[in-house]
């Protein structure tokens, strides 16, 4: 891709300093295997630099049209297509969820017990379809390790790791276990919004992967965002790792022997997507403008303005409100609108930027931000888990702000 950083408004020399910056400190000591940051701004593309490799086992390098495993960051993606129903009229956000799925008409808060014998509280007001945007649900993470609630997500299956799982057969087991606090009580990291996933099912009576791929892929060009990679398209799919207790790397997720080559069911809007920086590019500069990308409009701009509200009770930051556990954001100075953190300012964060930014992360530490004040957008995209080991979000950010020069 070809870049203009003057244009932009940004130093080259000091945009310079990402490439430095991280194979100096990330790729060369074998920390990452590679990486691909891109800085837009000012409807130009000011950086863009493959760095290091994207499968160390073959010897390929990061190239531009690498094809990622995204995780969360198919959350917005998510939130978007929901919202585009919003658009049709087809529900209010503080609709029951129980409308749309009844059984979860009788759903209870945990008290105590392990599955299935659970003791239970009723809920202080029905879960409403914003809290599922918020986090604010009562629902968990399995992974989350914390609680017998999510003991019981393992226990159960919730999340699709049974073969032939759908997103239904997930809502019908949700139903038989309690949430972990009333809605709107508590901020907890969750699939939330793999049933926002399924409320688009149940709304646009059209299978998940197919609405996406019919209402914001193929009118967006993200002709490489989806569940599965195709056969032609395994060689630029990059490998996953994680590390070995010496810290070298070691092979999490091979892209030739991996379950997003394979036939899937369970279509996760919370994490189930794969995507390339081009295609992610073209969904958040289409955020950036209002909702529209190259004449195809898929939001209206009111509708992105209350998207990326912070709807956390008094304008509190998440430390108010979090329940503590992992999240693909810090709490200090960040809010959290419909399906991203938002920056409260910097002087909330501490961190450079604006209030108003928007951003998200994904479990092998892919992350993007929006700034509309500096009408800028950062992804970063690498594939190494877990994705709290590194602060790359903040290293990036100082990095990227540094470099603006008008």
């Amino acid at each position: 891709m070809m870049t203009d950083a003057p244009a932009a408004g940004m130093s080259v020399s000091r945009l310079s300093r990402i490439s430095d910056h991280l194979n100096e400190r990330f790729i060369e000591p074998g920390k990452i295997a590679g990486a691909l940051p891109i800085v837009y701004r000012k409807g130009q593309l000011a950086y863009c630099e493959p760095l290091g490799n994207m499968d160390l086992e073959r010897g390929k390098v990061m190239a531009e049209d690498t094809i990622f495993r995204i995780y969360s960051m198919s959350k917005p993606i998510t939130s978007v297509a929901l919202m585009m129903l919003y658009e049709h009229g087809a529900f209010q956000l503080n609709d029951p969820v129980s409308r749309f799925i009844p059984e979860w008409n009788d759903i209870q808060v945990y008290a105590a017990g392990v599955a299935p014998n659970f003791m239970t509280t009723p809920v202080e007001r029905p879960m409403f379809i914003r809290d599922l945007f918020t986090h604010m649900s009562g629902l968990t993470y399995g992974f989350m390790s914390r609680s017998n609630v999510d003991h019981a997500y393992r226990k159960m299956g919730v999340g699709g790791v049974e073969p032939g799982t759908t997103l239904a057969d997930t809502m019908y087991t949700l139903a038989k276990i309690p949430l972990e606090f009333s809605p709107g009580t508590r901020w907890n990291y969750s699939v939330s919004t793999d049933v926002l996933g399924y409320l688009v099912e149940v709304i646009s009576r059209q299978r998940f992967d197919e609405y996406l791929q019919q209402n914001i892929f193929e009118p967006l060009g993200m002709v490489d965002t989806g569940f599965t990679v195709a056969d032609a398209d395994v060689g630029r799919f990059a490998a996953n790792y994680e590390r070995n207790p010496d810290k070298t790397l070691r092979l999490l997720d091979d892209p030739e022997d991996s379950i997003y080559i394979r036939p899937r069911t369970f279509f996760s809007g919370g994490g189930g997507l794969v995507s390339t920086a081009a295609d992610y590019l073209r969904f958040t500069r289409m955020m950036l403008n209002g909702g529209e990308l190259d004449d195809v409009r898929i939001l209206g701009p009111k509708t992105i303005e209350m998207m990326t509200k912070n709807y956390l009770p008094n304008d509190d930051d998440l430390t108010r409100w979090a329940l503590g556990t992992f999240s693909e954001t810090t709490y200090e100075g960040y809010g959290f609108g419909l399906g991203f953190s938002i920056n409260l300012g910097p002087e909330r964060t501490a961190t450079v930027g604006s209030a108003g930014e928007y951003a998200w992360g994904g479990a092998a530490s892919t992350i993007f931000w929006v700034d509309p004040a500096e009408e800028l957008i950062v992804i970063f995209m690498t594939q190494f888990m877990p994705s709290a080991t590194f602060n790359f979000r903040g290293q990036l950010k100082s990095l990227v702000y540094g470099a603006i020069v008008d």
